[in-house]
């Protein structure tokens, strides 16, 4: 980090308000050049508002920001000095044109964006690099939306990479990348500190953190509460500045005398590879969850995690996949997803916005969507007022923040909307729940409220398979583990034998394998 500790940005004082919200309140923040500053706090803290503001999303807001001394005036998210890597990717435009949205790619000859001493040729080359980079072999020309959420995600930073901003703000870059993408992603991190670009840093994964930030500031319900120096500030206290009390072990696991019946059986699963989807081929997956049993499945990007529990909650459809399946123990042909609700199987899907809510509506319609069966009247229609009491007693279980069953589910935090996804899940009844990456972009009070209701199910009888990129939320929450490498299982581990190392090591078995192979035939590995 440079010497000098001058800020290159100030905000003083800053205050925002929405109809019937205060979102800020007298927040200031300095940023210095050439340092990693993180941005914590819960969901609704003020996090994004904050970003917004400096990224030029919203022009009107009380109090001042400098930016290398000078007063900026942030008016349009085109015409600004800082660029923001968004958490919800889009998913909707080719890879170059991703990487090049918002601002030019730089022009032949121009210097390259992540630090190489070479010029930068046409956008596509330019795309490509910068992907690469970030460990993706992707086409520029392929659509977004073809990818994986995780490939989204790097996608993302590289556009953000892609512009000559002396301010970076990562939005929770890592929400659905493994350890060994974490990795890369830090490399160009650190490369783009070494230049001096300022880099804010948000994320909910408290330990990474360490691991990356130099300074940390802390929000709490649109106030600001401090800045430390991360290294010498231990986790108690961040998360006590974060919620105002102490927490304890965010994923706890319940100790469960024994398992119960089988209530999944799945053998031989296979799929085949659907590249314009983005889809990973599975190669004969076999597993087994019991009644009070939460299983995890952990694997790198493209392992097969989400594949997996969609071949289970029927997206493919019988015609695409091999193998049998099982639902306590009679016969289950996966036809369609209506087919896994009506048999007793709900599917909590990784992206809660675009797969698993509809934004534009209430918090009563979509948490009661999938369930409106069991509240049809025999003469036709639907029991509102059933309905309604439903909703309102799994919104109050689940301690979901919302003024009200009528307000837009877009209008909620992050937590709050995972919430409303698993109130539907659960108001189907399941006996066996799929999660996918059920904690991704959530604060630690959420994670810890959803660790908890994780083994109240468990603890009902219910089956849980849990897909995460996270392992301490494996390893903290989960009775067996199930890793998976390209499409394959490649080790099944107790809770007492599973560890970070081997569970990574299983992970990488087949990369491995496959690189050893080809080098000892002369082959480019």
């Amino acid at each position: 980090m440079p010497e000098s500790n001058s800020p290159i940005l100030a905000m003083r004082d800053i205050a925002k308000s929405f109809p019937g919200v205060r979102a800020l309140t007298g927040v200031s923040m300095d940023v210095r050049a050439g340092e990693v500053h993180a941005l914590l706090g819960e969901n609704g803290a003020g996090k994004s508002t904050l970003c917004n503001i400096l990224s030029g999303v919203f022009t009107e807001y009380a109090g001042s920001i400098e930016l290398a001394g000078e007063r900026a005036n942030i008016h349009h998210p085109q015409r600004r000095p800082v660029a923001r890597h968004r958490d919800d990717p889009p998913g909707a435009q080719p890879g170059a044109r991703a990487v090049d949205r918002g601002q030019h790619l730089p022009r032949p000859g121009a210097a390259d964006p992540v630090g190489h001493d070479q010029p930068a040729p046409d956008g596509r080359r330019v795309a490509r690099r910068l992907l690469a980079e970030l460990g993706l072999r992707l086409d520029p020309r392929r659509p977004v939306r073809t990818c994986q959420i995780a490939e989204q995600q790097l996608i993302e930073v590289a556009k953000a990479l892609s512009l000559n901003v002396r301010v970076l703000i990562m939005d929770e870059p890592t929400s659905a990348l493994a350890d060994a993408e974490v990795k890369l992603l830090f490399a160009v991190i650190r490369r783009l500190v070494a230049r001096g670009v300022a880099v804010i840093y948000i994320s909910h994964r408290l330990e990474e953190l360490y691991e990356i930030a130099d300074r940390v500031t802390v929000l709490r319900d649109g106030g600001y509460i401090g800045t430390r120096e991360m290294a010498a500030t231990d986790r108690a206290e961040l998360i006590r500045m974060m919620v105002g009390r102490p927490l304890g072990e965010i994923f706890q696991h319940s100790a469960k005398i024994s398992a119960g019946a089988e209530r999944l059986r799945v053998t031989g699963l296979s799929l085949a590879a659907d590249p314009r989807a983005g889809r990973v081929a599975l190669h004969d997956v076999s597993l087994s969850v019991r009644a009070g049993e939460i299983v995890g499945l952990a694997g790198l990007m493209g392992a097969g995690r989400t594949e997996v529990l969609e071949a289970i909650f029927g997206v493919f459809g019988t015609r695409a996949i091999r193998g049998s399946l099982a639902l306590d123990g009679k016969p289950y042909p996966p036809r369609s997803p209506e087919e896994a609700i009506r048999r007793g199987v709900a599917l909590v899907a990784e992206d809660r916005k675009t797969q698993s809510l509809v934004l534009s509506n209430t918090v009563r319609f979509n948490a009661s969507l999938a369930s409106l069966k069991r509240f049809r009247r025999w003469s036709g229609g639907v029991d509102a007022k059933a309905e309604r009491k439903a909703v309102a007693e799994q919104v109050a279980s689940l301690r979901v923040k919302t003024p009200s069953l009528a307000s837009m589910v877009a209008n909620l935090s992050g937590g709050n909307q995972q919430k409303v996804v698993l109130a539907k899940c659960l108001l189907t009844k399941p006996t066996v729940l799929l999660l996918d990456e059920p904690t991704r972009g959530i604060d630690v009070g959420a994670k810890a409220e959803i660790s908890e209701l994780v083994n109240k199910l468990a603890a009902a009888g219910t089956g849980i398979l849990m897909a995460s990129s996270e392992l301490p939320e494996l390893l903290g929450t989960c009775d067996r583990i199930i890793v998976l490498c390209e499409g394959r299982v490649t080790a099944e581990l107790d809770r007492a034998e599973a560890t970070q190392e081997r569970i990574l090591a299983a992970a990488m078995a087949r990369q491995v394998v496959l690189a050893e192979d080809m080098s000892s035939t002369g082959k480019e590995t």
